[in-house]
């Protein structure tokens, strides 16, 4: 299994942005995304912080519904 890589709270919002997510909310550091697919919605918490944990971002690939290789794809470039 794959090591996961060090990202900050900005590069997951935007990663996630362009997966459809929208911003929606945000309360103090933590930015509220969400995403309508036809019948589940997907709401994704993500901390606006310079590092994330790993276990923050194992998190935040659970909520979004994506699976771990999905996700770490739209970092590869």
């Amino acid at each position: 299994m794959a090591k996961l890589p060090v990202l900050s709270g900005y590069k997951i919002v935007k990663a996630l942005e362009k997966e459809g997510f929208k911003i929606v909310g945000r309360k103090g550091s933590h930015i509220r995304l969400k995403k309508k697919s036809n019948d589940e919605t997907f709401i994704v918490i993500v901390p606006d912080h310079p590092e994330i944990t790993p276990g923050t971002l194992l998190s935040i690939i659970r909520q979004s519904g994506m699976k771990k290789d999905e996700f770490l794809k739209l970092f590869e470039k």
